[in-house]
């Protein structure tokens, strides 16, 4: 299900360090996530980056949001119901 809170946390991945390809765990996944949203100042601070990359670098742009966004889709559907599926994507 492709929801505002899949597209937001892809987002949040596309900014992290984590790399492009590499098939992490659904833990560190999350940490990513959370680190993201906190250092970029909320769900918007990601947005604006991942368009900011968009602008400047679309050849790996691209590439790097379908990965964030199928590892997110993956992970996530495998846990409906993880106990931080509630924690508020804001600072």
């Amino acid at each position: 299900m492709k929801t505002f809170l899949t597209a937001a946390r892809a987002e949040a991945l596309f900014t992290s360090p984590l790399a492009t390809g590499s098939r992490p765990s659904f833990d560190a996944v999350d940490d990513a996530i959370r680190i993201a949203v906190r250092n970029h100042h909320g769900v918007r601070g990601c947005a604006a980056d991942v368009a900011g990359e968009y602008g400047d670098h679309p050849d790996v742009a691209v590439p790097r949001m379908r990965w964030a966004r199928r590892l997110v889709e993956e992970l996530y559907a495998a846990r409906p119901s993880h106990r931080r599926d509630h924690w508020a994507l804001v600072a």
